[in-house]
């Protein structure tokens, strides 16, 4: 998409986003520092046992959640998977980022469904072929939006350019930033 034409949301309308947001704004554009925000998630074994190697429990936003692994790589399938979790991260940054812009634009929503799908050839992982990475080689996202009769085509694609633009999980999986590791043992 042609990212040219995203609105400035220094547009003022009375929505919900305004109100939550101006004062944030206002906020960073004075004190840079606070906008920096960590977002943290955490594994832990949870009701499984340590010696279980399928299952676990990830914790984020104060929601326990339990993790499992895929059956292409010996796992039963039987709980999320992170890969499932990827594509749920993009899906829902998507859908709450078209939400909060349309907001902010005014635009009145009356279907949105976003479904992401991500492809991987696990002979990666499991290191049975070193050209084949271990990575997802395919991320595809269909967003199906529908808006209220008399919504100019020229908003709707102003919409979807500024949320491609500002999906912060996008923009990671596209430009991925610099991961650090450190184990403790």
């Amino acid at each position: 998409m042609n990212t040219s034409t995203a609105p400035s949301f220094t547009t003022h309308f009375d929505g919900l986003m305004h109100q939550r947001q101006e004062p944030l704004a206002d906020n960073y554009r004075t004190s840079p520092q606070q906008a920096w925000i960590v977002d943290i998630a955490k594994t832990g074994t949870g009701d499984n046992p340590i010696q279980d190697p399928l299952h676990s429990t990830v914790e984020f936003g104060g929601v326990k959640t339990p993790i499992g692994v895929h059956p292409a790589v010996g796992g039963n399938g039987d709980a999320p998977i992170p890969g499932e979790m990827l594509s749920a991260a993009l899906a829902s940054c998507m859908d709450s980022t078209i939400r909060v812009i349309a907001n902010r634009l005014a635009i009145e929503l009356t279907h949105l469904q976003v479904t992401v799908s991500a492809e991987v050839d696990v002979r990666g992982t499991l290191r049975l072929n070193p050209d084949v990475p271990v990575a997802f080689q395919n991320i595809h996202m269909s967003v199906d939006i529908d808006t209220a009769a008399g919504t100019k085509p020229a908003m709707v694609q102003a919409l979807l350019n500024a949320a491609e633009t500002s999906c912060v999980v996008m923009q990671t999986l596209r430009t991925p930033s610099n991961i650090t590791t450190q184990f403790n043992t």
